[in-house]
């Protein structure tokens, strides 16, 4: 019995160790009392890791068009942004209407956008919730400098980071040409990463694979783009051979300071 036993526990060993560590990210804290679990592909609450761009590689938007904090984008998405609003400027009902809310933001900044709505009487309850409609410090694509949260002036009554901006003349104008200056809507109705639909906010990829600095920003979003498809959307036949080949989520970027940095 004894050496049954025995035998046993060597078979259970050995079986033990064949089976691969599964590597289990380290829980992140979002916030104060927001301890969140990273699910297997990487994700938090639904959204993708991205590592803060550096600032050698940022450039001020074009005069007039931030409101607000300045405004601070991918030196390769520039010229884009630069044509798209220009054409915008000739366009009746859309011409001197299209304004940045915000464009690239810190890890840092992003944990004071993300905690300050979370708790007793503000706008979220926990976490989740806040996830919905704000990606979470470090898994927001505002990091990486080629994101743009538009909005319109006058506003006449449709408030900033709103659907009801899809609704507006300069909103219908952005889902139907955005694409042709490299835009496409990140967060589209129904997405699979549970975000609420964001017809205001624009990833910047190039409106071909061999537009200046576009296989760098394709590769940055390969994994969304891949398995969260953007709605209007980019592509092209070498962009799609590019993205099949994404099979997993990138290693996390680091965990931001702890220091929450003032709005």
């Amino acid at each position: 019995m004894v050496r049954h036993r025995k035998r046993a526990i060597r078979v259970a060993t050995w079986c033990v160790a064949l089976v691969p560590a599964i590597a289990v990210a380290a829980p992140e804290q979002l916030c104060a009392g927001q301890l969140v679990q990273p699910g297997p592909d990487g994700r938090v609450l639904g959204h993708l890791p991205y590592i803060q761009v550096g600032a050698s590689d940022l450039v001020p938007a074009p005069k007039g068009f931030a409101l607000g904090q300045p405004c601070l984008i991918h030196r390769d998405a520039a010229p884009d942004l630069a044509r798209l609003l220009h054409a915008a400027a000739g366009v009746p009902g859309v011409a001197g209407q299209l304004r940045a809310i915000s464009c690239y933001r810190t890890i840092v900044h992003q944990r004071g956008v993300f905690c300050s709505q979370i708790g007793p009487g503000k706008r979220c309850a926990d976490a989740a919730e806040r996830a919905r409609a704000v990606g979470p410090p470090g898994f927001s694509e505002h990091a990486t400098g080629y994101a743009i949260d538009f909005g319109i002036r006058p506003s006449r009554g449709c408030a900033d980071v709103d659907s009801c901006i899809a609704a507006t003349v300069p909103g219908r104008w952005l889902l139907a040409n955005a694409p042709g200056f490299g835009f496409e809507l990140s967060f589209p109705s129904g997405n699979a990463q549970n975000v609420t639909w964001e017809p205001w906010h624009w990833r910047w990829v190039g409106n071909a694979i061999t537009a200046r600095g576009a296989s760098r920003a394709r590769a940055v979003f390969a994994v969304a783009r891949y398995s969260f498809p953007a709605s209007p959307a980019i592509t092209d036949m070498t962009d799609r051979r590019r993205v099949a080949q994404v099979d997993r989520v990138p290693a996390l970027p680091p965990k931001p300071p702890a220091k929450l940095a003032a709005r």
